[in-house]
């Protein structure tokens, strides 16, 4: 029924599934927020609001999924978010209502949660299953592969002078070729490798989650203002007018081996310390704009945000596979919940100082103060992670 998977062509399925429910359903936003601004009158409020609405639907895709326990049902509903990635991309250009254009953001949110939670659960068990080494860094890898093909093709795009209709068409149809090897080698839960979800499950003390959950909520707010905002904070920055595509590019070529090298940090100094070190490292990268904005600081910016922000992401979710083998879900729901939350606040917040104000540098000094304020929280857990076993750590 089913077709003889490989390690390969499960990972390879994983990355075309993140290419299509977060690479053109949540990505390509970022890219065609100005293009959108310039052709289709749309304010710094109102792009504000429709990322808000694209991570509330983030939000909900996670909260569904955590809900099903039905594994078939979450590998029916991963194939229903590869189909509404591409009608909800295809269908912007049909209006220029922001409400409709909300509830189409909306939607393909909810699609996000597909790449993020559901294939990555439905990977990660596979893994197992098939004893592989239970780590995420080649599917997050995808993430930054996302971002490489949307920015590849907006450029290209606008080369050929398209508006903002045409580049939704064209990210339509990109995604509509990448789901192909995403709708066929994610892997089923019911077949290949032996059921070995007998594994102890070794969760977390109430008071370790309560501080995780809180240091993942400032990462989401990190990651959700950086990545809504940094094509049109580029592209208003004077002497970078036209840079915005190639900052976003950069975040991609970072993002790509990023999980890899994270994974390997992990395994050397423990997961916790991993997280600490990307925390301050996305920190920088925040706050490098405002401190000098020529280009190549600028670009360095990018380079350390897209090198972190998808590490802490992995990282997390990994995590969830060492506190519970048998269902790994559980903790990525709770995790993601607190991620998604902050996505939700974040980029209409910044919308809003940004129209405020007239810029985007106070959103940005907001930004890298939450991020300080999650790293204290990581900090206590380093601690409370030292008290309670030692130097091994339990994350090790």
């Amino acid at each position: 029924m089913f077709t003889r998977l490989t390690r390969f062509r499960v990972y390879l399925a994983g990355i075309c599934s993140l290419i299509v429910t977060v690479g053109v359903a949540r990505f390509s936003y970022s890219l065609l927020l100005p293009i959108m601004q310039d052709g289709a009158g749309l304010t710094e409020l109102g792009g504000g609001w429709l990322a808000t609405t694209n991570f509330m639907g983030y939000m909900a895709g996670v909260l569904l999924a955590s809900r099903l326990h039905n594994l078939n049902y979450k590998y029916n509903l991963h194939r229903a978010y590869l189909v509404l990635s591409v009608v909800t991309s295809a269908a912007m250009v049909f209006t220029t209502d922001v409400v409709v254009w909300a509830v189409l953001r909306f939607i393909a949110g909810i699609c996000a949660s597909g790449g993020f939670i559901i294939a990555s659960g439905l990977i990660l068990k596979w893994l197992v299953k098939n004893h592989h080494r239970a780590e995420l860094g080649i599917h997050f890898a995808g993430a930054g592969v996302s971002i490489i093909a949307t920015s590849v093709l907006v450029e290209v795009m606008l080369t050929l002078s398209a508006n903002w209709q045409q580049q939704w068409l064209a990210l339509a149809a990109m995604a509509v070729i990448v789901a192909i090897p995403a709708w066929l080698w994610i892997p089923h839960p019911f077949v290949d490798g032996q059921d070995v979800t007998t594994a102890k499950d070794n969760p977390p003390s109430r008071v370790f989650t309560t501080f995780m959950m809180l240091a993942y909520f400032c990462a989401g707010y990190g990651y959700a203002v950086s990545s809504t905002f940094i094509v049109g904070i580029v592209e208003r920055t004077q002497g970078l007018e036209g840079r915005g595509t190639l900052a976003f590019l950069l975040i991609g070529f970072a993002a790509t081996p990023a999980t890899l090298v994270w994974d390997r940090v992990a395994r050397r100094i423990g997961y916790l310390h991993a997280l600490l070190a990307a925390y301050v490292l996305q920190m920088v990268g925040i706050i490098l704009p405002l401190l000098n904005d020529t280009l190549p600081i600028v670009l360095l910016s990018a380079l350390l945000f897209g090198g972190t922000f998808i590490a802490c992401v992995s990282l997390v979710l990994t995590m969830a596979g060492k506190f519970f083998p048998s269902n790994p879900a559980r903790f990525m729901g709770v995790m993601t919940l607190a991620y998604g939350a902050a996505q939700i606040i974040a980029p209409v917040f910044t919308g809003y100082l940004a129209e405020t104000f007239g810029g985007y540098n106070l959103g940005l000094y907001m930004s890298a103060g939450v991020m300080v304020v999650g790293t204290g929280f990581l900090l206590r857990l380093v601690n409370l992670e030292r008290r309670s076993v030692g130097k091994e750590g339990v994350l090790r």
